[in-house]
């Protein structure tokens, strides 16, 4: 799609410093819809404590909760589903797959629906993560800013660009690791240059500025930490392997359930809605680490010193939970739940290795910081983001070896056990069902550094 403007011939591309300005109100604009998005979804949540409160957690207060949280999702998905139904799920695929010419940010609908839709969902309770959202409404506010200032088509797929990172940057506060995440994750779509490199770094900045503009805060993520002895590196190499093999399951366990959920209620597709939601609602009254996104229980899991038993229930109950969500058809995104779902099983495996040799002094968070990054490694298949994300978001720059090992690990048994990236087998899916056939040369285009080495498929 070309973007033309009254004011300026088409095709002729804007000066450096006006791209600049243009990529840092993106930024900004976005850290502030971001911000207003995280506070009104936080207030919000607070929902369930107030029913118990009032009511005592009786089977009436849990039924209450059903409702309540049915109610909200089922809103959320008609609300997506009659408006805008790509503001469904994640995004980021939307995104990918319009910096390749292949899908239009329709922002108009979008940024509403995924702003409202966003915060039914995930004040309901939904098992996702509000990175998702916010990276979308960046891009559909790069979206906008291009049309209105008439950018050239490489100027809208580098302010797309630039627009994702500052949604991500909003989301969890780390604009390092959003930076990285458009560079790495998006290798194959983003023309890497000079200018579209800059404009990244400047709307990944502004963003965090304009976030703390009103007010807005990142999750409670930082946990005590400290370096880890040499001795154990190999125990975050075997952590690494077992994550990749869990980041193959996490993939093709979310592409049936997507498949699954679309034949099984295809004359009814709102019964999942009402279904996950009244179980998240009696959840959130009787077990309420076991939905939302996750990241306001990240750290009272680390701190909490729980049983093996209960963590490796808490692992199963929120991967389940992820795996229903995600198909509910509803904004929502899959870091969060990811990152929690980690944490927990890098727990488990500092617990079961505690048994066998002591750790040392905050090991047990060592091994959760980790296990962050290597699963996010082995989903998404980009290490490097996984290492600087997982660092960024917790504080955990003392792991910083243990992080590089964990995440290479993790990635390189994916990809042996012939896994890959997320987002894109969902943009494939995403195409597929809008009966656009994948073009030839989508795998394999050139890497923004180096070539990228990854088979063709």
């Amino acid at each position: 799609m070309r973007v033309t403007s009254g004011d300026r011939p088409a095709g002729q591309p804007i000066s450096d410093g006006a791209y600049y300005f243009l990529a840092a109100l993106c930024g900004v604009a976005t850290g502030v819809v971001g911000a207003a998005f995280h506070l009104v979804v936080d207030r919000l949540m607070t929902w369930p404590a107030r029913l118990v409160a009032h009511f005592g957690r009786e089977p009436s207060t849990i039924a209450m909760a059903a409702g309540i949280a049915a109610a909200g999702l089922v809103a959320a998905f008609f609300l997506t589903r009659k408006i805008a139904p790509e503001a469904a799920g994640s995004g980021v695929q939307e995104i990918e797959g319009a910096m390749e010419g292949l899908r239009e940010v329709r922002w108009r609908r979008v940024l509403p629906v995924k702003f409202a839709g966003g915060v039914l969902s995930l004040s309901s309770g939904l098992v996702a993560g509000r990175e998702g959202p916010t990276i979308h409404m960046g891009a559909s506010i790069a979206q906008a800013i291009s049309e209105r200032m008439g950018l050239t088509e490489a100027e809208l797929r580098g302010l797309l660009a630039a627009g994702a990172a500052a949604g991500l940057s909003a989301a969890f506060n780390a604009p390092l690791a959003a930076i990285l995440f458009v560079i790495e994750e998006t290798r194959k779509q983003f023309r890497y240059t000079f200018r579209s490199y800059t404009a990244v770094i400047v709307a990944s900045a502004a963003s965090a500025i304009g976030m703390e503009l009103v007010g807005g805060t990142a999750p409670p993520l930082k946990l005590d930490n400290a370096e880890m002895p040499l001795a154990l590196i190999p125990a975050f190499l075997v952590l690494g392997a077992v994550l990749g093999g869990m980041g193959l399951l996490f993939n093709r366990t979310l592409l049936f359930m997507l498949d699954w959920t679309a034949a099984t209620f295809r004359r009814a597709p709102f019964v999942p809605a009402l279904v996950v939601g009244a179980t998240a609602g009696a959840l959130a009254i009787v077990f309420p680490q076991a939905v939302g996104g996750g990241e306001l229980i990240i750290p009272g899991f680390v701190t909490g010193n729980l049983a093996v038993t209960t963590l490796l229930v808490l692992g199963l109950v929120r991967f389940a939970g992820a795996m229903v969500s995600y198909p509910v058809g509803v904004p929502g995104g899959i870091f969060a739940p990811m990152l929690a779902i980690a944490t927990v099983f890098g727990l488990l495996a500092a617990a079961l290795l505690d048994a066998v040799m002591p750790l040392p002094p905050l090991g047990a968070a060592a091994f959760a910081i980790a296990a962050m990054g290597g699963l996010f490694s082995a989903t998404i298949r980009a290490p490097l983001v996984g290492v600087v994300l997982a660092a960024e978001l917790t504080g955990g720059y003392a792991l910083i070896l243990p992080l590089i090992v964990t995440c290479a690990t993790s990635n390189a048994v994916s990809q042996a056990l012939g896994g890959r990236p997320i987002y894109e087998l969902l943009l494939e899916r995403t195409l597929r069902l809008a009966g656009q056939a994948m073009p030839p040369s989508r795998v394999g285009v050139s890497a923004p550094i180096g070539v990228d080495d990854e088979p063709k498929r």
